[in-house]
């Protein structure tokens, strides 16, 4: 190999490196989010049409910034969701720069508990497509979560579509 291709083959190893890096979930800055995380909705905190959680206990900061009027920047540790099936957490700052560090999650709910189906970062797909994909579209002062003006394409569902599926969330007993 001569002196030549070896730079080249160097450069294009550390600049694959990089972009690697820079698109993948930094471990060291990931919380250790379980199924037992996700609960029934009616055991976390209504914020408008959709419900919010802090896996680190933070659920004040979590609801002042769910509840603003001008937007915020979420917590590490914020759950939200608005169906049973699908919901979002806030990792610490750098765990996904390009999700502002957001992971979402497809869920399997049952009367048993919460089982995660799928997680990640953009690459996970709900049946309309990638959740990022329409997350992503929220201006930056709503730190990607979707509202009804928050620069998202509205859901094809009515408001009392949602509210169903809200209220049929399996893992709810009538003792909540």
């Amino acid at each position: 190999m001569t002196k030549s291709q070896f730079k080249v083959l160097f450069l294009i190893t550390f600049s694959s490196l990089l972009v690697t890096r820079s698109y993948s979930a930094a471990d060291d800055v990931k919380l250790d989010v379980s199924e037992s995380a996700f609960k029934c909705l009616n055991e976390l905190a209504a914020s408008g049409r959709f419900f919010v959680d802090n896996v680190l206990g933070n659920l004040a900061e979590t609801l002042e910034v769910a509840n603003s009027s001008t937007g915020g920047e979420y917590p590490p540790g914020s759950l939200v969701t608005l169906v049973p099936i699908e919901a979002m957490v806030k990792h610490q700052e750098g765990w996904n720069p390009a999700t502002n560090d957001w992971e979402f999650f497809l869920l399997d709910v049952s009367a048993e508990g919460t089982t995660i189906v799928e997680r990640g970062g953009a690459e996970v797909l709900n049946q309309a497509g990638s959740c990022f994909g329409c997350h992503q579209l929220a201006r930056p002062e709503w730190d990607l979560v979707c509202g009804v003006d928050h620069g998202c394409a509205p859901l094809p569902f009515t408001l009392e579509q949602i509210r169903a599926a809200q209220a049929m969330d399996p893992r709810c007993t009538t003792e909540n």
